[in-house]
């Protein structure tokens, strides 16, 4: 009877810990499906905010060179050289003439779509009588490198007559032009959220005849 009872102990004992083994497999098991779960979940949210936050830096950095843009085209004026102040005008460049640095010394300023990179050069007048070198920029500001106009056709710049009526031809109308919109689509990444974002502005250039 001894013997029976020790068996029956020592039996229930092996399968106890046995119980607890498999309790012990199933418990990390669970453990670490869950620590996978909210690891992969903490990287998706770091990496969303990450992009969200360079999203959003992207279009801070693209909004102060529309601003920059539109106080240029203001006052935009004659060159040191005589030069009218408008030189061309095209969907995604246009460059003219203006004090951007209010020294007295008007430079030639070109805007462009580089690719998806917005550029702002500058060419500064030299000599006298002062000429502008046009083929070497003086210095170029990278005002956005994720410029997506290009790849969804819209153009940056719109050209208006006195009237307000869209110039169709701006390049051969350049002293009709009386004002100027500007629209930038920003991405970083168009294929990701949250997505484009599109910057609007307008300059009516002071110095122009019929804005005096």
């Amino acid at each position: 009877m001894y013997l029976s009872t020790f068996k029956y102990h020592l039996n229930h004992k092996i399968f106890r810990l046995g119980f607890t083994l498999v309790e012990m497999i199933v418990v990390i098991a669970l453990s670490t499906t869950l620590m996978m779960v909210i690891t992969a979940s903490v990287t998706a949210l770091y990496k969303n905010n990450s992009y969200t936050f360079a999203q959003a830096n992207e279009i801070d950095s693209a909004r102060r060179g529309l601003q920059t843009w539109v106080k240029d085209a203001r006052e935009m004026t004659y060159a040191v050289n005589g030069a009218y102040s408008v030189v061309s005008l095209a969907d995604n460049e246009m460059s003219f003439y203006s004090d951007i640095d209010h020294d007295n010394a008007v430079e030639y300023v070109k805007y462009i779509l580089n690719g998806t990179t917005l550029e702002k050069r500058i060419h500064n007048p030299s000599g006298s009588p002062a000429v502008y070198n046009m083929a070497m920029p003086d210095s170029v500001e990278i005002l956005s490198e994720y410029i997506q106009n290009g790849l969804q056709n819209v153009p940056i710049f719109n050209y208006y007559d006195s009237a307000g009526v869209e110039l169709v031809s701006p390049a051969t109308m350049i002293s009709d032009v009386r004002y100027i919109t500007m629209h930038i689509i920003v991405n970083i990444d168009p294929l990701r959220s949250p997505g484009e974002f599109m910057l609007q502005g307008s300059a009516a250039p002071r110095n122009l005849k019929d804005n005096l």
